[in-house]
């Protein structure tokens, strides 16, 4: 029987794949369901140039799929924090409630403190961890 200091860590492995599913799924959605030339649109409406709008759905689709496969996830969940933060900002004034309409700010508040979770946690079980070329590009303390 192993002890819990060395058994893995699911809980981090849950949490790293909660968030890395729900990133990618809106990076999706905002491609094949909203559209690109919608998406931008939606951020111009925000004030927001379109290059924010192209980089949130690289950094969804693209740090989505590295939380889940758990490579570099720490540094990953960081990287997403201007992302959620600025949902949270988006969908600050629609009230606490996401079934509100225009959807309100528990949700992506929600990702947030997931992010955080896995920016402190680590990739735990089942993860890539890291690549041998980036390796020496990201600081030691991120690489989990």
């Amino acid at each position: 029987m192993t002890s819990p200091e060395q058994s893995p860590n699911y809980g981090a492995t849950i949490t790293r794949l909660s968030l890395g599913v729900v990133l990618l799924a809106h990076g999706l959605l905002k491609v094949f369901v909203f559209t690109i030339p919608g998406t931008v649109s939606f951020f111009a409406s925000l004030g927001l140039p379109a290059i924010v709008a192209y980089l949130t759905i690289f950094g969804e689709i693209v740090g989505g799929a590295a939380l889940i496969a758990g490579l570099y996830s720490r540094l990953t969940a960081l990287l997403s924090l201007p992302i959620l933060l600025g949902a949270t900002w988006t969908h600050a004034g629609n009230g606490w409630l996401f079934s509100n309409e225009g959807g309100g700010w528990e949700f992506p508040l929600l990702l947030v403190v997931l992010a955080i979770a896995v920016a402190v946690q680590g990739s735990g079980a089942f993860a890539v961890k890291k690549v041998p070329i980036l390796n020496n590009l990201i600081p030691e303390a991120l690489r989990a």
